[in-house]
């Protein structure tokens, strides 16, 4: 069906077999960090500057070292980079505010019990608590 010495050099060449994906994430992660601040499209610019290891990857070792790269970076220069509660990376420009979303189950639970007894949901309740501490 097909010609074995050109399949052959194909695989000679790189043609299907990739670089690990701790290695593409630790290429990924290099290269993030030099990039100039605010440039866009931060994952096409990597995959470019990657060359030929890039070329060489499938798409989806590409993704996984990609989510694996922003959050070590962002991990590591949080003064450069934010990484926000959906995964997307940004520069840290200081336009972006970075909101608490994280509550203690213990602290949960109790704003349930509260909402409960006041006959009202939790986003209710801490609406009011806000406009109360407000005043």
């Amino acid at each position: 069906m097909f010609n074995k010495r050109i399949f052959g050099d194909m695989r000679r060449a790189g043609m299907g077999i990739g670089v690990s994906k701790s290695k593409l994430a630790t290429a990924m992660q290099s290269i993030l960090e030099q990039l100039p601040v605010g440039t866009t499209n931060l994952k096409d610019n990597i995959v470019h500057n990657l060359g030929l290891i890039g070329q060489m990857s499938s798409s989806r070792d590409i993704n996984e070292a990609w989510n694996i790269a922003k959050k070590k970076t962002a991990k590591k220069n949080p003064g450069k980079f934010i990484l926000n509660s959906r995964g997307v990376i940004n520069w840290n420009d200081g336009t972006i505010k970075v909101l608490d979303t994280k509550i203690s189950k213990a602290n949960f639970e109790k704003l349930n019990e509260l909402a409960e007894n006041e006959n009202c949901t939790v986003n209710k309740m801490v609406s009011n608590l806000i406009r109360t501490h407000q005043k």
